[in-house]
């Protein structure tokens, strides 16, 4: 049931790239490429933490950080290696990648590989301006609680508010590329597919996905 389900979604819409929950407040949500600390040297890890911990104390407003774990198909590049297998004009490259395909297939059969993307959503209060809800705690269940009255807002209202949002996740950006990680604003297209994937874990882990064309839908798309 559409409607039911509809329930359990606390955002309107989605537009230029902006989540707009029911209760008018924005959201932008950040990727987060992750960086192999383990390999760093202990001055490095230690400026690392460092300069995370500034970032930290440099925020005057609430966010959370998304784990998103999903275990990995590793389907397409077994097939990639055994179409190159077929191929291969020498006897040895093929017996070797034939093996190697092998020990990868054992290896993926005793454990499970996971695939994990790190995410900051930043929100901003349309509706309560510069007022916080409670902290993170605050935040967190304006992102997760229930909101079943939805606030219109103008568009004029929205630019205003789109451009404070906007000054957040250029703050953010910047004071990540000093910690040493790289951060990306997703768009609407890239939002749409973490959304749908995130309500439909058995046709994802499948491989499919509704296509959309971001260029016919309306500015303010309902999801």
């Amino acid at each position: 049931m559409p409607g039911a389900t509809q329930t359990f979604v606390q955002f309107d819409h989605i537009r230029n790239g902006v989540v707009v929950l029911k209760n008018g407040d924005l959201r932008a949500i950040l990727e987060v490429f992750a960086m192999n600390f383990g390999l760093k040297s202990v001055e490095e890890q230690e400026a690392i933490v460092y300069a995370y911990q500034n970032f930290l104390n440099s925020l005057d407003f609430d966010l959370q950080i998304v784990v998103h774990s999903r275990r990995m198909d590793i389907g397409p590049y077994l097939s990639d290696l055994t179409n190159r297998a077929n191929t291969q004009e020498s006897p040895l490259m093929k017996t070797q990648i034939e093996e190697y395909v092998e020990f990868v297939k054992s290896f993926v059969a005793d454990a499970n590989i996971m695939a994990k993307r790190f995410f900051l959503v930043l929100p901003f209060s349309m509706v309560q301006g510069a007022k916080k809800a409670g902290g993170f705690a605050g935040a967190v269940t304006s992102m997760i609680g229930s909101h079943s009255h939805i606030v219109r807002i103008s568009e004029e209202h929205f630019k205003t508010s789109q451009t404070q949002i906007l000054q957040r996740v250029e703050f953010v950006t910047r004071s990540l590329e000093q910690v040493g990680l790289n951060a990306s604003m997703l768009d609407t297209e890239s939002l749409l597919r973490l959304f749908w994937e995130t309500y439909n874990p058995s046709r994802r882990d499948e491989g499919q996905f509704v296509p959309i064309d971001i260029g016919t839908l309306d500015p303010s798309l309902r999801v």
